[in-house]
């Protein structure tokens, strides 16, 4: 017998210059974002409600996560 599938969530981060124009780009879109995890440094993006998300997160902050 199987097991069930363990539900999967993506998050996909990426580095982005101006947090109110990035987000009135994708808003205009059509995409929502989750206030939850939204701030000054970041912001959540909906792209499949409970599944796939995107972060956009500003240059210096998206830099703190790798060296490269």
């Amino acid at each position: 017998m199987k097991e069930p599938a363990m539900p999967r969530q993506i998050f996909v981060n990426l580095p982005i210059r101006d947090m109110a124009r990035s987000q009135a780009f994708f808003r205009a879109l059509g995409f929502a974002f989750n206030p939850q995890f939204t701030n000054d440094q970041g912001a959540c993006m909906v792209v499949q409600e409970d599944s796939i998300h995107v972060m956009l997160l500003v240059e210096p902050f998206f830099a703190t996560f790798t060296e490269k």
